[in-house]
C-alpha cells in the first residue's frame, strides 16, 4: 500500500536513525572524556559508588598530607633537640675538667662558667626559636596542660593523650601493692659491748651503687655507727638511722632494683641479730627470731619492692615510685611521692585540659584517626627535676655553679637534663618511625586500592567503547542510508497517476 501523507517507513527509519546517532554520541563522550560514567543516566548505581570512592580518595590524600607534614614538624623539633643535646654534652665535658680543682686556676673556672652561661642561654634561645610556620615547638606550646595535680604526685610526663574537642580527662591511680625500700634491721644494745677491748666488730653493707667494710671498737654507740655508714651512702647506696638498740640500714631508693645486703666479717664477740623489715611498715623489725651475728655465714640480703599500680582501669609498668602506661589514649608516666607510693589508696592524680601537638593521621575526622605527642619545655629552667634541682642552678652566683657551687649536684642535673633531652628524641623518632612512616604507608596501599575500585567504576575501557564505536558508526551510516530510502518511497504514486 502506498500513503503520501504519512511515511510510516520514515518514522521508523527516523527512529531507528536517532538511537544509533545517540550510541555513536555515548561512544564519542566516553572516548574523549575517558570516564564511562558522565552523568547519573549513565549509571546511577555505579555514580554513587564512584563518588563515594572519589571522596574516599580526596580523604586519603588528605591524611597523607597531614602525615608528611607532621613529620616535617617533627623534623624540625628533632634538630632543635640535637643542638641541645651536644650543648649538654659541652656542660658535662666543663663540669668534669671543673672538678679537677688543685689543678685548675681560679681564672680557668670562672671561664668555664663563662662557657656554661653561654650555653644556657643559647639552649633557651633553641627553645624559643624552634618553629614550624611560627609556631614554637621546644617552649612548652604542645606541651599538655594539666589541673588539680594531687600532692602524692611529685613528678610526670605525659607523652600523649587523645583528646576530643573540649574533652578534659581525669587521671586515677589505684595503688595495689606499696613500694619498698630493701632494709634490714642489726640488732645491738645500743653501744657495742665487745668481749675484748682490743677486739672489733666489723661487717660489710653493700647496696646497688657498690659496698663497704666497717669497723668499730668497743663502746662505739649506733648513732656513730649510723653516721660511718651514712658517710658513704652515695657510694652504697644505702643509708642507716638508730631505732632502739639497734640500726636499720635501708636503700636509699625504692624499687625490686634496690637491696640490701649485711655480711659479718668479725664480731669480736659482740652479741645480736639480723632482721629483715617489715613489708607493712619499714622502720619496724619483724616480729620473727633474728639471725644471730655468730650465724652469719654468708651475707644476709633484702630486696625492695616496686609500687603496683592501676592507672586509669589499665595495669601500669612500673620501677620503684614510678608507673607509667602507653595505650593508644594515653601514654603518661608518674611518679608518686614516699606517701603516695607507700599507702594502698586510690589517687586522683591531676585532669588532663588540653594540649600536645595533635595530627590527623587517618581520612575520617575523629578520634580514633588523630594522634598527638607532647613536646616539653626545655628551657634551661626546665631541664632537670624538683629532686635534684634545674639546669639554669649551674649559672653564675646559683647554687651549682663551676666556680664554688656544688659540682656533684651539677653533674646529677645535667645527667637528668641529658635523659630527658634524650627520651624526648628517642619518642620523636618512634613517633616518626612507627606511627608517621607507617601511617604514610598504610594510606598509600589503601589509596592505590580505592583508586583502583572506582577506576574500574567510572573509567572508560577503551577496547570495548571503540568497538561500540565502530558499531554505532557503521548502524548511524546505514540507517542514513535507509531514512534516504524511505524518504524517496512515496514517490512511486506519481507512476500510478499516470
Amino acid at each position: 500500500m502506498s500513503r503520501i501523507n504519512t511515511n510510516v517507513t520514515s518514522l521508523l527509519s527516523q527512529r531507528i536513525l536517532k538511537q544509533n546517532n545517540s550510541a555513536l554520541n555515548t561512544s564519542l563522550e566516553r572516548l574523549s572524556t575517558g570516564l564511562a560514567i558522565n552523568r547519573g543516566s549513565d549509571d546511577p548505581a555505579g555514580l554513587i559508588a564512584s563518588e563515594n570512592l572519589r571522596s574516599e580518595k580526596a580523604s586519603i590524600n588528605a591524611a597523607i598530607g597531614n602525615a608528611e607534614r607532621a613529620d616535617q614538624v617533627m623534623n624540625i623539633a628533632e634538630g632543635g633537640l640535637q643542638e641541645v643535646s651536644s650543648l649538654l654534652l659541652e656542660v658535662q665535658s666543663l663540669i668534669g675538667e671543673t672538678a679537677n680543682d688543685a689543678g685548675l686556676s681560679k681564672e680557668e673556672k670562672e671561664a668555664n662558667q663563662l662557657q656554661v652561661d653561654s650555653i644556657l642561654q643559647t639552649i633557651d634561645r633553641i627553645a624559643s626559636s624552634t618553629s614550624f610556620q611560627g609556631a614554637k615547638l621546644l617552649n612548652g606550646t604542645f606541651d599538655f596542660t594539666v589541673s588539680g595535680q594531687a600532692a602524692t604526685v611529685s613528678d610526670f610526663t605525659i607523652n600523649a593523650a587523645k583528646l576530643s574537642h573540649n574533652e578534659n580527662r581525669d587521671i586515677e591511680v589505684v595503688i595495689t601493692a606499696s613500694a619498698q625500700h630493701a632494709g634490714l634491721f642489726v640488732s645491738t644494745t645500743g653501744t657495742l659491748d665487745l668481749t675484748n677491748a682490743t677486739s672489733t666488730f666489723t661487717f660489710e653493707v653493700g647496696g646497688s651503687k657498690g659496698s663497704r667494710e666497717f669497723s668499730f671498737a668497743s663502746g662505739t654507740t649506733l648513732a656513730s655507727i649510723a653516721d660511718a655508714v651514712n658517710t658513704f651512702k652515695e657510694v652504697t647506696g644505702v643509708s642507716a638511722s638508730t631505732s632502739g638498740t639497734g640500726l636499720i640500714i635501708k636503700s636509699s631508693e625504692y624499687g625490686s632494683d634496690e637491696f640490701v645486703s649485711f655480711d659479718i666479717v668479725s664480731t669480736g664477740g659482740q652479741a645480736g641479730g639480723v632482721y629483715t623489715l617489715s613489708s607493712i611498715d619499714e622502720d619496724v623489725a619483724t616480729t620473727g627470731s633474728a639471725t644471730t651475728f655468730a650465724n652469719v655465714t654468708s651475707p644476709i640480703r633484702d630486696t625492695g619492692q616496686d609500687v603496683g599500680a592501676i592507672i586509669n582501669g589499665v595495669t601500669a609498668t612500673t620501677d620503684g615510685r614510678t608507673a607509667k602506661i602507653a595505650t593508644d589514649f594515653l601514654d603518661m608516666e608518674i611518679e608518686l611521692t614516699a606517701a603516695g607510693a607507700t599507702a594502698l589508696s586510690t589517687i586522683s592524680a591531676m585532669t588532663i585540659t588540653g594540649g600536645g601537638a595533635k595530627f590527623n593521621l587517618g581520612p575520617n575526622v575523629d578520634i580514633n584517626n588523630q594522634v598527638s605527642i607532647g613536646l616539653g619545655n626545655v628551657a634551661s629552667r626546665r631541664l632537670g627535676n624538683i629532686n635534684i634541682g634545674f639546669l639554669d642552678d649551674l649559672g653564675s652566683g646559683s647554687s651549682s655553679n663551676l666556680v664554688d657551687g656544688d659540682l656533684e649536684t651539677a653533674q646529677k642535673i645535667v645527667n637528668s637534663a641529658i635523659s630527658q633531652v634524650s627520651s624526648l628524641r628517642g619518642k620523636i623518632g618512634a613517633f616518626q618511625s612507627n606511627v608517621v612512616g607507617t601511617t604514610i604507608r598504610s594510606l598509600s596501599v589503601a589509596l592505590e586500592n580505592t583508586s583502583a575500585a572506582e577506576s574500574s567504576i567510572r573509567d572508560t575501557d577503551f577496547a570495548s567503547e571503540t568497538a561500540a564505536l565502530t558499531r554505532a558508526q557503521i548502524l548511524s551510516q546505514a540507517s542514513t542510508n535507509i531514512l534516504s530510502i524511505a524518504n524517496s518511497q512515496p514517490q512511486s504514486a506519481l507512476a500510478l497517476l499516470g
